[in-house]
């Protein structure tokens, strides 16, 4: 399956997976390797509820699960850029972390800093984590077996 993104937008996508399963404070210690240009907060961080939907069956009937808390933010650089920032749960300066990073993708004089300073650390730990995840959950396997009596 081909993608219809052109580069850049498929950039912000890969970003925006990674810095919404990272901690606030690891992403503020990593922006904080990188000299960051002033900036603007074009929508203040804001706490707010998305309806979650869900089909029955996995592709039938659509049906309204519940709400979720989410918080977003948007930010402009000095430069023009705008990023845009949303993540679960009441995490405000997060949501800010995430525009601000989303900006900076967005610039050629930033682009690359983000990427080798936050989110390529920030990717191995998620890595790593998986991994450490997996083998823990390896070490609980029981194996089944059947015994077969008889013939029949």
């Amino acid at each position: 399956m081909t993608s219809s993104l052109d580069p850049r937008q498929a950039r912000r996508q890969s970003a925006m997976a990674v810095l919404t399963h990272t901690a606030t404070a690891e992403i503020a210690g990593r922006i904080k390797a990188l000299q960051v240009p002033a900036y603007d907060n074009l929508r203040e961080p804001e706490n707010g509820l998305v309806m979650l939907r869900g089909r029955i069956g996995g592709d039938g009937a659509p049906f309204n699960m519940g709400e979720a808390t989410v918080s977003r933010a948007a930010v402009r650089l000095a430069s023009g850029e705008v990023g845009f920032g949303y993540t679960l749960g009441r995490d405000r300066d997060k949501a800010r972390l995430i525009a601000l990073c989303d900006a900076l993708i967005q610039t050629e004089e930033y682009a690359d800093a983000v990427e080798a300073e936050v989110l390529t650390p920030l990717r191995a730990a998620i890595q790593a984590d998986a991994e450490r995840t997996a083998a823990q959950t390896a070490a609980t396997k029981v194996d089944f077996y059947t015994l077969v009596r008889g013939e029949g």
